[in-house]
């Protein structure tokens, strides 16, 4: 099963340096029977789409707390054997970005990532206000959600997994 996980270049050092992406839990997001009722006339890639989608926007969170970290989002899209991946306990939020959740009961061998998408450098103003207006747009603020959405008005970059390394610097 496709899962993508959000990230940031800190954290994808971490992974690479490691091999791995863990320890479990681990959330994700996949194409989960919520996101498919709710999208009901996407078809498949429509649906990848939108569950990527939503690990983009969970990297916002992750970058806002690690605010050292450098200001692109970042999502690792890895093939999961289908028993690794639940729906998260206690998931209440069945909107947005929660139809698509799932959580990881194992760690993510590097072997089973597939590729990496990240922002390219002209998109970090928009994403470095992106994570400066969340705590806005979560209480409801329509001009910070709108900046938000603005972080998602840039298209993630592709990158083969023997790529990512040189994402990370020498």
């Amino acid at each position: 099963m496709r899962v993508y996980l959000p990230s940031t270049l800190t954290a994808l050092a971490a992974v690479h340096a490691a091999r791995e992406a863990g320890p479990a839990p681990l959330t994700a997001y996949a194409v989960t029977p919520d996101l498919r009722e709710w999208y009901a006339g996407g078809d498949e890639e429509e649906l990848e789409y939108a569950a990527m989608s939503a690990a983009a926007r969970a990297s916002l969170r992750l970058l806002a707390a690690d605010p050292a970290a450098p200001p692109r989002r970042v999502v690792l899209a890895a093939e999961m054997p289908e028993t690794d991946v639940a729906r998260p306990s206690g998931h209440a939020e069945l909107d947005g970005p929660g139809r698509a959740a799932v959580e990881l009961t194992g760690a993510v061998p590097w072997r089973r990532i597939a590729s990496g998408h990240v922002d390219e450098a002209a998109a970090e103003d928009d994403v470095r206000a992106a994570v400066a207006a969340l705590p806005a747009a979560d209480s409801g603020d329509d001009d910070a959600a709108f900046t938000v959405d603005g972080a998602e008005g840039h298209d993630l970059l592709w990158y083969a997994t023997q790529e990512l390394a040189h994402l990370l610097g020498p």
